[in-house]
């Protein structure tokens, strides 16, 4: 799957739930965790600070962000943004 978004998640009537994020962030790689990472992120900036939902995707953004770290990625430690 590329980067682009489910439309029924971003614009669509739908609220994103705590559930939505967890089902996104459960089943990844590390070799994945940092494009899942960005998605959420994508996801929750427009909610509000208290929303559940934004503060699961900021704990998943946390475990995400350390798995890529445990990952063996050639990026880490060169300095290349993400």
């Amino acid at each position: 799957m590329s980067e682009s978004e489910n439309p029924q998640l971003l614009g669509g009537g739908k609220e994103l739930t705590v559930e939505d994020i967890r089902a996104l962030a459960g089943p990844v790689t590390p070799h994945f965790a940092l494009q899942v990472r960005n998605r959420i992120r994508r996801l929750i900036e427009p909610l509000p600070a208290g929303h559940p939902a934004r503060a699961e995707g900021e704990r998943q953004i946390a475990r995400l962000e350390s798995l890529a770290q445990n990952s063996g990625e050639p990026r880490q430690g060169l300095g290349i943004s993400h």
